[in-house]
């Protein structure tokens, strides 16, 4: 039991680490309720792509306080220690599942006269949204901070993404000191099962 526990927590730590998707923000790539696995190596080991999915940690204000009230003083000791070595699923109480839009530096903005999102001025090609839904119904144009990076959801009239957030320290963008990893397989439930592979056959990645 010891030794699957340290197992468990040595994956986590190192190497992945599972999510429960809360809502419907990444439809129609990731259905509310999926459980996903994410690659700590990525940001990291392995640098940060634009289109990548990524699990990140609210940077302040993003979500709501989740009411754990009812929980027994053993059951949210129970569910904690699940929780800490990956055992159990994180929930949405601090973190969230975007995909990256924009990189350091980059302006995005939305949008050109075909509806199309712009990127330092070009139009960015977006394979994963649903056909004829808009990239944003609110037009808006950021530079996104050093160190951060632009994240929407690709159910974009459904989102609130870095779009709703541009109030906040960065603009909206998120630190990506505050991203956990890249997502990377759909694992449950089994007729959900999918790789989540990035969209782009060379996709730009953030520059050290």
């Amino acid at each position: 039991m010891v030794s699957a526990l340290l197992l468990s927590l040595i994956l986590k730590t190192f190497f992945f680490q599972s999510f429960w998707i809360p809502s419907g923000s990444m439809e129609p790539t990731l259905q509310l309720n999926d459980r996903i696995l994410v690659t700590k190596w990525r940001p990291g080991v392995l640098d940060l792509r634009r289109g990548d999915i990524v699990v990140f940690k609210d940077p302040g204000g993003w979500l709501n306080p989740v009411d754990d009230s009812e929980d027994s003083p053993l059951e949210a000791a129970g569910k904690t220690l699940l929780v800490f070595t990956g055992l159990l699923p994180e929930d949405a109480g601090e973190h969230l599942v975007k995909r990256v839009v924009g990189l350091p530096g980059e302006t995005v903005e939305c949008c050109d006269d075909e509806g199309r999102l712009l990127v330092n001025g070009e139009p960015l090609d977006e394979p994963y949204l649903v056909e004829d839904v808009s990239p944003s119904e609110t037009d808006f144009s950021t530079t996104v901070p050093p160190g951060y990076v632009w994240m929407m959801g690709d159910n974009r009239p459904n989102s609130a993404d870095s779009r709703a957030h541009q109030g906040n320290p960065g603009g909206g963008s998120v630190p990506i000191s505050s991203i956990v990893g890249t997502a990377f397989v759909t694992v449950w439930p089994l007729q959900q099962w999918q790789t989540l592979g990035n969209p782009y056959q060379d996709p730009d990645a953030v520059q050290d």
